[in-house]
């Protein structure tokens, strides 16, 4: 059921929100690497890399090929571990480690999307075992995340299922479009990274949030809003009274279907092979 005064005659509409560097202010990830090691499943060299990644991330992002070499060094450093135990280890560190870092403006952006009746998506290319407590900390609705392969014994195999990243991030928005019954047109999308053009491109509001240089100048080009947020405020210190919606936020990944994913993993090939995707 859809809150807030929207006219219910006309279609539903949606907000997508990019996560690191959009909703809060460090890379969500890399975020629980100290966590990760207290727990005994990274080493500390891998700990001291990860924190190193984690600086050159806030220091002004990450490219195409930056991130797909982080990719392929988590999705490797990953590999057997068990998933119940990462769950567990997210759901106990969640609240010091992302409540701070939240953003005041992003978490306001979220408050007035719901009160105008419009669904709040998360969508972002981190794992969704870290993604999916912090879309129901946040209240979203929905969440698009990266999703691993998980073998028989619980554990990941080091492969990726879903990646949600590029062009993989505008199918599946048009894919919640058509399964949601959203109206594009009417609705909004926010990142800070010039990799989320496509997503930005598919809806009738885009925002630029934060922006790397690339997406600032194509933001500037197409007359998009820019906005900066600066203030990562708790959120209970920002809402006296503040509680997390009872919803749950609902896992859009599972729902994209085999398109999206063939998408992106043409487009990162050909992006490796030095080839403009089309």
């Amino acid at each position: 059921m859809l809150r807030g005064v929207e006219n219910h005659s006309l279609p539903r509409a949606a907000a997508f929100f990019d996560l690191d560097k959009t909703v809060i202010a460090k890379s969500s990830t890399l975020t629980f690497s100290k966590s990760f090691y207290q727990g005994g499943l990274i080493n500390r060299r891998a700990a001291l890399r990860t924190a190193y990644a984690q600086f050159v991330f806030l220091a002004g992002g990450l490219d195409h090929d930056q991130m797909e070499r982080m990719r392929q060094y988590l999705s490797a450093m990953c590999r057997g571990w068990n998933v119940q135990q990462v769950k567990e280890i997210v759901a106990e560190t969640l609240h010091d480690l992302i409540d701070p870092i939240i953003y005041d403006e992003a978490a306001s952006l979220i408050e007035k999307h719901h009160t105008a009746g419009r669904d709040v998506v998360i969508v972002s290319t981190s794992g969704a075992e870290v993604v999916e407590p912090i879309g129901e900390l946040l209240g979203a609705d929905r969440v698009v995340a990266t999703r691993m392969v998980v073998g028989d014994d619980g554990c990941f195999t080091g492969e990726v299922e879903y990646y949600a990243y590029g062009p993989t991030k505008a199918e599946a928005v048009r894919e919640l479009a058509v399964s949601e019954g959203y109206d594009l047109d009417r609705c909004y999308a926010y990142s800070d990274s010039a990799t989320d053009l496509p997503m930005l491109q598919a809806v009738g509001h885009p925002h630029a949030v934060n922006p790397d240089r690339a997406l600032r100048r194509e933001a500037v080009a197409r007359g998009w809003p820019v906005m900066e947020f600066a203030r990562p405020v708790r959120l209970k210190q920002r809402l006296p009274g503040f509680s997390v919606p009872p919803r749950p936020a609902l896992v859009a990944a599972a729902a994209v279907g085999a398109a999206a994913a063939t998408a992106g993993l043409v487009w990162y090939a050909s992006r490796r092979r030095g080839i403009t995707a089309s």
